[in-house]
């Protein structure tokens, strides 16, 4: 898999993915779900007119943005955007 960019943002309790490409973002979440324990994930919506998608996961105390961060540049297809 090449590297591909990811955008994240905590929006109230959610954690805000943004990422480039629909199969890097269903390949991402699938790999956040086997790192750490999530109930839940809003389902993958694609942006009209852009290659970009997103997806929300459930904010959790015990790992916050920066954690969350973290966890995403130990990813080496992940290119993190800074927010």
């Amino acid at each position: 898999m090449n590297v591909f960019a990811v955008g994240v943002r905590r929006v109230e309790h959610e954690y805000v993915v943004c990422v480039d490409g629909l199969a890097n973002a269903k390949w991402l979440l699938g790999q956040l779900a086997r790192s750490f324990v999530f109930g839940s994930a809003r389902p993958i919506g694609e942006e009209m007119g852009s290659a970009l998608c997103t997806f929300r996961v459930p904010f959790d105390a015990r790992l916050p943005l920066a954690g969350f961060n973290k966890l995403l540049t130990a990813i080496p297809e992940v290119r993190l955007l800074s927010q």
